[in-house]
């Protein structure tokens, strides 16, 4: 299973980025999948995840009413659009598959992919 995040990139406070998990060597469509965040020197933070059939959506209050996460089950892929970004956002952003645990949302996953940077400028 292979998870690739794409979209990351420099942008000016206030801007957006969609950043995108496109899912190969595994079907997307019955996993839970969520994105997480990581700063250096800091514990990975979980930032939003989205049922598989995308009835629930789940997110950290600091991206609330910013952030939205969506999927395309017929393209295996998930994406995170951020808008209003602000320069606390800055982070190697991570895309997660297949849910483990009591909590549908997280934050333990099965797979993960690598990262893409997403650095936000004041």
């Amino acid at each position: 299973v292979q998870l690739q995040a794409s979209g990351g990139g420099l942008v000016q406070a206030g801007g957006s980025l969609r950043l995108s998990c496109a899912a190969s060597g595994r079907s997307l469509s019955n996993d839970n999948t969520g994105w997480f965040r990581q700063t250096p020197g800091k514990e990975r933070q979980f930032v939003a995840a989205i049922k598989w059939n995308s009835e629930n959506t789940y997110y950290t209050d600091s991206v609330k009413g910013r952030f939205t996460i969506s999927r395309d089950n017929a393209k295996n892929t998930v994406y995170l659009q951020m808008n209003s970004l602000i320069p606390e956002d800055t982070a190697v952003y991570y895309c997660a598959a297949k849910s483990l645990g009591s909590s549908w949302w997280g934050p333990n996953y099965a797979y993960w992919g690598q990262g893409t940077l997403v650095t936000v400028s004041s």
